[in-house]
């Protein structure tokens, strides 16, 4: 969430941002709370100093009646005034939560179909079999039997497709490590803390896209971006060592909500898939040349793989709660003859690292609130559809990616 002091002194903008992403927010509203909240706690601490100046007082000797009165008063007052803080304080921050992460000013107005394509590569074949039917035939994907024993949207992966994903993750992984990337496992729960504060919809939300745990504080992820996000939670890191590179890998799970008439064919669009996930902590002087750094990286993987696609600057409209900035990399898909979402990556500024108590040491011994980013590396469902699309023969086979080759036991083709 964004900080109030930030709120408050640049009020117009975020009521801009929030209204361009489509959240209804009303900073006027909030910011007369935070006046009323901000009062209450003036007096609460006035009423406690001089709680405190009598309890001084009345430790010599027998105390006055007047001042026992006073004391009794004080006590009566400040019970009550507590609690119309705490109800003021609970009221503030649900609203400062509801507040979305302000835009950069390069991002363009709109909705999905506003977004902007910045960069293209490779060309734009046609004519491929569809994923699933070409999958389906190989005998590589089962989503009957995934309906079976999970129910719709569930498969499994079998013989070399399931090879082939961990070939593209073993490419991946050893490509980013080369790149000074930290690999880490991740927990495959978070609690709601960690949840919210990476951005993410709290229990109970109708909007949410998360599977909970009943009767627990727990939510299954659905992305190691929010158990990363949470991993330096009220640390303080020293700006020498900044930025941080970590490379999560872990499954996802999702409920896909709100996703009807969206492209959700086959393996595109499924409850549970295994991701490799790039994040990043930084200083906010960094942040901004790490967003194209992350976006360098994710290209430099396709490229090498061999996938055409195309760069999109994602519109303020179909930008999350936590993004200053987002890139889309879309491949081509010449079964559909159109581009289909492969990657993404996102500067989220101080958004997450605000509410998750993340900071920086200057040094000079100051405190300044992290930056933080992420983007994917691999979503390997979708990589795999990319794959299967761009990698078709004339005689049926699926051309292995060179760079893929070496964990496929140097297979050419399968």
């Amino acid at each position: 969430m964004l900080d109030i002091r930030f709120i408050r002194e640049n009020a117009e903008r975020v009521q801009t941002a929030a209204t361009q992403k489509g959240y209804q927010v009303s900073i006027a509203q909030l910011l007369e709370l935070d006046d009323s909240r901000r009062t209450l706690q003036r007096q609460v601490d006035e009423l406690r100093q001089k709680r405190n100046e009598i309890a001084a007082k009345m430790k010599n000797g027998q105390p006055e009646k007047k001042l026992i009165d006073q004391g009794k008063q004080i006590k009566t007052e400040l019970i009550e005034l507590e609690e119309h803080l705490k109800k003021a304080d609970t009221e503030c921050i649900a609203l400062i939560k509801a507040v979305p992460n302000v835009t950069a000013d390069d991002v363009p107005l709109g909705g999905e179909a506003d977004s902007v394509e910045v960069k293209r590569w490779g060309e734009q074949p046609t004519g491929a079999i569809d994923h699933l039917d070409y999958a389906t035939k190989r005998g590589w994907v089962d989503f009957e039997r995934g309906a079976k024993v999970a129910g719709a949207k569930f498969y499994y992966l079998k013989g070399d497709l399931a090879l082939l994903e961990n070939a593209v993750t073993q490419f991946a992984l050893n490509f980013l490590i080369t790149k000074g990337f930290t690999y880490m496992t991740v927990p495959h729960m978070v609690n709601s803390r960690t949840a919210e504060g990476a951005g993410f919809a709290p229990k109970g939300n109708v909007s949410d896209d998360q599977y909970f745990v009943e009767g627990e504080d727990l939510t299954l992820i659905g992305t190691a971006e929010m158990p990363l996000t949470g991993y330096h939670a009220d640390d303080v890191i020293d700006e020498k060592k900044m930025p941080l590179y970590y490379v999560g890998y872990s499954p996802c799970y999702r409920k896909e909500a709100g996703t009807y008439g969206k492209h959700a064919r086959g393996l595109f669009r499924v409850h549970q898939f295994n991701k490799l996930e790039m994040y990043i902590f930084c200083t906010p002087e960094q942040s901004l040349d790490m967003h194209e750094k992350i976006l360098s990286l994710e290209e430099e993987i396709w490229q090498a793989i061999g996938i055409p696609y195309h760069v999109v600057n994602i519109a303020a409209g179909d930008l999350g709660a936590p993004a200053f900035k987002k890139y889309d990399i879309e491949y081509w898909s010449p079964v559909d003859g159109t581009y289909r979402e492969l990657t993404s990556c996102s500067n989220c500024t101080d958004f997450q690292t605000h509410s998750l108590n993340i900071r920086v040491r200057r040094p000079d011994g100051s405190l300044d609130t992290a930056h933080s980013l992420n983007g994917t590396a691999v979503s390997l469902a979708r990589s795999l559809v990319a794959i299967l699309e761009n990698c078709q023969t004339a005689d049926g086979k699926l051309r292995v990616p060179e760079v893929l080759r070496p964990y496929m036991g140097n297979r050419e083709e399968i």
